[in-house]
């Protein structure tokens, strides 16, 4: 299954790309973690900012458990990170894991510092990721710096990146099937909850799509849900002329739908623009209270502001660095930059283990 919404439109189109490679060498992909907190000094958890070196996410903490003599349920860790990278990220252990920590440098691993605190890390305890990315045979005659001056200009459409619904759409498939009651054999909760998740944020690329073609991306329509930016609560756009406002000064932004029994519910204009989503699809809005939390719903910024974003060309190429929100991708912003299509481009930038740690994509999530 390949809907139009995986691979979605550009806002930077009509500016040529850079083109290039990613990811030749480890060292071309670097990504850190920033934390929601940093640790207190003091606790029964001891936290461990960490760096690895092309580790897939999933070897990363039963590797961390077998060398510290623990099971893999007592790390903690905020989001997974990209295998083809260098990663950097805080891992909370018991307090007994201490004396066993010396033991974890070496293949790919290394403790860069330590610190105790009073809790254990959760999935979603993160703000965003910090990237240096380097394209290297990147076309020097493109001016980079007008896709860059767009992007920072009007911010980036916070589209889910490729690797959200799997090689060749199989987890979204797959979702579809969970969603109609029609899969062919019993799965995996997590796997169901992904591919449920996947769903969902196929429902939100169509929804942002649409916006995008229809001139809407930086323009409130009545109804809409707005949130504050860069983070707080959530509220609807009555009076659209001051809503427009406030956006135009980036004091909030529109969000879109990830459909669910519970989410947030726009009104008016906007609300027949989301319900159009679904009638396309033709899904009912009931069909989602049959699956309780997994799919309670809530929103997402239509758009992202990077305020880091910069480019650099070196010697090997193009270096990319910029910070993202938890839950967006550099995957999305990669294509803006090397004109590359979304599909071409799987595996680049957050990967779908990392992003489903970062709290504001899952079903059950908040926007934050």
């Amino acid at each position: 299954m390949q809907h139009p919404a995986m691979t979605p439109p550009l806002l930077t189109a009509d500016l040529p790309g850079v083109g290039g490679q990613i990811r030749v060498q480890i060292d071309d992909f670097e990504v850190e973690e920033v934390p929601s907190y940093e640790p207190c000094g003091t606790g029964d958890h001891l936290f461990l900012w960490i760096e690895k070196r092309g580790m897939a996410p999933e070897f990363f903490t039963r590797t961390l458990a077998q060398r510290l003599g623990t099971h893999p349920g007592n790390i903690g860790t905020a989001g997974l990170k990209d295998r083809y990278a260098v990663t950097r990220q805080w891992v909370s252990v018991p307090k007994a894991c201490a004396p066993r920590v010396a033991q974890l440098d070496g293949d790919g691993l290394r403790v860069l510092q330590t610190a105790w605190h009073t809790n254990k890390l959760k999935t979603g305890h993160l703000r965003g990721n910090r990237f240096r990315i380097l394209i290297r045979q990147a076309n020097r005659a493109v001016d980079v710096n007008a896709i860059l001056q767009r992007i920072r200009t009007q911010g980036l459409p916070n589209f889910y990146g490729p690797q959200r619904f799997g090689r060749a759409g199989s987890t979204v498939e797959l979702g579809w099937q969970c969603l109609t009651g029609h899969t062919p054999q019993r799965i995996r909760p997590f796997l169901f909850r992904l591919a449920l998740s996947a769903v969902q944020s196929l429902l939100f690329n169509d929804y942002l799509m649409r916006r995008l073609r229809d001139g809407l991306f930086r323009t409130v329509v009545a109804g809409d849900v707005m949130a504050k930016w860069p983070h707080g609560g959530l509220f609807v756009a009555r009076d659209v002329a001051v809503e427009q406002q406030r956006l135009d000064a980036r004091q909030t932004v529109t969000t879109g739908p990830m459909f669910g029994s519970k989410t947030f519910p726009a009104e008016s204009v906007a609300a027949e623009r989301e319900a159009a989503v679904l009638r396309d699809h033709q899904l009912e809005p009931a069909i989602f209270q049959r699956f309780g939390k997994l799919m309670m719903g809530t929103r997402r910024p239509n758009l992202i502001y990077i305020d880091d974003l910069s480019a650099q060309w070196q010697p090997e190429g193009l270096r990319l660095s910029f910070t993202l929100p938890a839950g967006s991708y550099a995957t999305v912003l990669l294509a803006e930059v090397m004109k590359t299509s979304l599909a071409d481009t799987e595996g680049m930038g957050t990967s779908l283990a990392d992003t489903e740690g970062m709290g504001i994509e899952g079903p059950d999530s908040d926007p934050g």
